[in-house]
Formats: C-alpha cells, sequence, structure tokens
C-alpha cells in the first residue's frame, strides 16, 4: 500500500491514503455544519478517490446534495440502490464509515490529504505520457515540449480549481479592488504605459489582456512598442521602479534594439551614432542612458521568426523566472507556425488564440505588434481594423486593438498631406478602435525622428 504521508511508490502502488478517504466520508456523512461539507465538495472530485468504492460512495453523496437531500447512511443506501451501485458495496465497510471517524470537524483536512495524493497519481500519469511521447521520434521535438509544459502547467494552475465559480463567492473580493481603486484616487488599474492620454483611455495594460499596435510598415510601431517597454521598465525616468518588461524583437537583433533605446533615452540623433559622428560631450549622454538602462529589468529576445511553440515556451520561463509583468512581441506576421499544410490565415487565427490563451494563463498584458495592409495607405478616412493583416481572428481575440497613423489634413485642392513629414517633430494618431471593457478613441503623439522616440502630444519637443 502506498502511503501519502511521503509519497513514494511502493510495490507499483500509486500513492493514496486509505484512512484518509475512509475518514472524509464519515466525516462528510456525520457532519451537521454546511459549510465545511461544501468546502470539502470544492475540493474533491468523483476521481479524486483511489479505492473504487469510495468513488462510488462519494459520486452518491455528491448526487443526494445536488438534489439538496439530507445526506446520511439511510438516504446513501437509498441512493447507491437507485443507481444499482449497492450490491459493489460491502455492506459491513459501509456500515462502518460513520464509526471511528477521529474528527468530524476536521473533513477539510481529510479531503485536502485525498486531494493531494489525487495530484501525485495525476503527475505520475502525466510524467508517463511525456515519457512516452518523448521516445516517440515521429512526434515534433517542439510539440513534445510543449505539451509537456501544458501539462504539467494545468495540473499547478487547477489542482483546487474548478472550471467555474459561483458569482457569490466573487462578490466581497470585487467590493475589495472596488475599494482599493476608490482609495487609490485615480491611479490606473493595469500598467501604465507612459503617455497620459492612453493611460487615461486605458487605466492601462490591463492582466491577462491581448493588446494588439498595428501600423504599416516603417511609420513606427516598433519605436513605440520600445519607448513603452522603457516607460513601463522604470528607465525613462531615474529613480523610478520599473516593472519587469519581456520584449521579443523576431525581426532586429538585440544590439540594434539597445541601440534604439540608447539612442531614445539618450536623445541623441540616431545618423550621429550610424555614421561615427558622436562628439566627447555625447558620451555623457549615452553614459546616464546605459546606467538606467543597467538598472531596469527589461529582458529582450531576438530570435528570428521564431517558432510558436518557442514563444510561448520562453514566455513562460521569462514570466516565471524573472517574473515580468508584461511582454511585447514584435510582430505577429514574423511568428511561425508548425503546420505549414494549412492557409495563412488560419495559421493567424491559431497564433491568436494561443497568444490571448497565454495572456490569460500568466495572467499579464501582451502587446503583440501587427501590420496594416497596403489598403491602410490609400483610404481617405483613418485606419480600421479591418486593415490589420488576416483581422478576422485578431478582431476577435484581441481585448484592445490600437493603430498607429500620421496625421492627414486636407489641402486647399482636396488632396491629402501627410503633416509634419519633413519637420523633426512628426504628429501621429493613436486610434484605439477597440476596447473591450472601456471607451474608444484617438490620441495624438510626438514623433521625434532623429531619436526614435515617442513622446506625448502636449509635450513641448524643443530639441
Amino acid at each position: 500500500m502506498a502511503s501519502s504521508q511521503n509519497g513514494q511508490l511502493k510495490d507499483g502502488v500509486p500513492p493514496h491514503n486509505d484512512e484518509a478517504e475512509r475518514a472524509v466520508l464519515g466525516a462528510v456523512l456525520l457532519n451537521t455544519d454546511p459549510e465545511i461539507v461544501a468546502e470539502v465538495f470544492n475540493i474533491l472530485l468523483e476521481q479524486d478517490f483511489y479505492k473504487t468504492s469510495n468513488r462510488i460512495i462519494y459520486g452518491a453523496i455528491l448526487r443526494l446534495s445536488n438534489r439538496h437531500d439530507s445526506i446520511d447512511l439511510i438516504t446513501l443506501k437509498d441512493t447507491l440502490r437507485a443507481s444499482g451501485d449497492l450490491d459493489k458495496i460491502d455492506p459491513a465497510y459501509l456500515a462502518s464509515l460513520t464509526t471511528g471517524v477521529p474528527s468530524s470537524a476536521n473533513a477539510v483536512y481529510y479531503a485536502q490529504i485525498v486531494k493531494e495524493t489525487s495530484i501525485r497519481r495525476t503527475l505520475l500519469r502525466v510524467s508517463a505520457e511525456i515519457s512516452s511521447e518523448a521516445y516517440d521520434d515521429t512526434k515534433d521535438l517542439k510539440d513534445v515540449i510543449d505539451n509537456a509544459e501544458k501539462k504539467v502547467l494545468s495540473i499547478a494552475n487547477d489542482q483546487n480549481q474548478s472550471g467555474y465559480t459561483h458569482a457569490g463567492s466573487l462578490v466581497m473580493d470585487t467590493i475589495a479592488v472596488i475599494e482599493k481603486f476608490h482609495h487609490s484616487h485615480g491611479a490606473y488599474t493595469g500598467i501604465p504605459c507612459g503617455y497620459e492620454d492612453i493611460d487615461e483611455m486605458l487605466s492601462g495594460f490591463q492582466k491577462s489582456e491581448l493588446i494588439i499596435l498595428g501600423a504599416r510598415p516603417s511609420v513606427g510601431k516598433t519605436a513605440l512598442a520600445l519607448c513603452m517597454a522603457a516607460n513601463i521598465a522604470g528607465i525613462s525616468k531615474e529613480g523610478q521602479e520599473g516593472r519587469a518588461v519581456g520584449f521579443f524583437s523576431l525581426e532586429m537583433h538585440r544590439m540594434l534594439i539597445m541601440q534604439r533605446i540608447l539612442t531614445s533615452e539618450a536623445r541623441l540623433d540616431s545618423n550621429l551614432i550610424r555614421k561615427g559622428w558622436l562628439q566627447p560631450m555625447h558620451f555623457n549622454s549615452l553614459s546616464n542612458a546605459a546606467g538606467r538602462i543597467y538598472e531596469a529589468p527589461l529582458y529582450i529576445g531576438d530570435t528570428p521568426n521564431m517558432d510558436l511553440h518557442d514563444l510561448r515556451a520562453e514566455a513562460r520561463r521569462m514570466h516565471k523566472q524573472k517574473k515580468v509583468e508584461i511582454i511585447f512581441i514584435d510582430y505577429l506576421g514574423l511568428i511561425q507556425f508548425g503546420r505549414k499544410d494549412i492557409p495563412r490565415w488560419e495559421q493567424y487565427s491559431e497564433i491568436s488564440m494561443s497568444l490571448k490563451g497565454l495572456a490569460r494563463e500568466l495572467d499579464i498584458p501582451i502587446v503583440v505588434l501587427s501590420q496594416l495592409g497596403r489598403q491602410a495607405e490609400k483610404q481617405a478616412g483613418a485606419p480600421s481594423m479591418a486593415d490589420l493583416r488576416e483581422s478576422g481572428s485578431l478582431e476577435q481575440d484581441a481585448d484592445v486593438v490600437m493603430l498607429l497613423g500620421k496625421d492627414r489634413k486636407k489641402k486647399k485642392d482636396g488632396e491629402e498631406d501627410e503633416t509634419g513629414e519633413h519637420s523633426p517633430v512628426e504628429k501621429l494618431k493613436l486610434d484605439i478602435v477597440k476596447q473591450r471593457n472601456g471607451p474608444t478613441g484617438l490620441v495624438f503623439l510626438s514623433f521625434i525622428k532623429a531619436y526614435t522616440r515617442f513622446e506625448s502630444f502636449t509635450e513641448k519637443a524643443d530639441r
């Protein structure tokens, strides 16, 4: 017989605890406190019992509870008889359940012991499945690793949780959150990106949300994402404590990314750096910026054309090891999907759903950059969600969609002109076209092209 106290496998028998299983059944039959009984039901499922007879008995008890019938030996026997299960149970064993129970008040404690042994058996089963898949060389290794991670994380996340929650149990926690919002006097409920107008509209980037930032090539979506990441990581303001940020670039090398961040934070013309025309005074600005970046919790991945499985696995590791609170991905179109035999729009759909699921799994916001279709350049009006490449799944899965574009004004002859095109500071617009849980609208930003830096439009860009 295996013992739950040490969880060891003995004589090939999986972990279980006969005494605890019997005690929890007897405690439920004897208990007069409905709250304790309800807590046991919240912890244990039928399959958590190792012994078949105990599993049958507990299933009958659950049926009594669902019918709101009293739970005792008499009603239990009637239920077992009605289901045809009474003959499967030793009458002496059934009668003995209510004798020798140490304390019916300890029902929850006994239930937790039973649950622990059940989880250990699940771990053994899952490890056997992982081992079997690892030996099967016909399976893609990335699929094997991703499946293994999902199975183990599923056990860790759901060991004491059902897939649903009664609304009543959420009320007090929700009231506490509302009170916290009230006492914060207008502070953002999510992670501020550092641009006041955006944060006011979104109240920061919210946990478990998938945020899409779309733009045509060379408009500045990568620059904006890097500026947001730097703001969140506390780089832009000296002495500000930052939050841990993960930034995946599937297009640019890490050194080029760092060059962009340095250029932006040091307020240096990127042309001077590329052409080697920096003066001694410029290196002081670089040194100050480098010091802030060195201390910041910003983590950069730059694997080109990363596979979706690898991206998810790396995001999980980054979240677990570095405690990242938000992840940026640049960009959606470069994420590779394992199956090449399905159309690209279906691949986009799978990628989009997977990233949304990852945001919920890690309980952090994930900001994904996406290109707009070429038609967005020819439209007289503002870009829309329909301009997102393979937009159907993105529109559905995204909680927030933001579209970055140039501010166009009408000339006298009715043609459109891109204002600020030759100015050192360009006015760009960020159209928040979707927010699942809040308002939508237009926000303007100042783009200082020489520094590849975005600032709030209200700020004076006198550089």
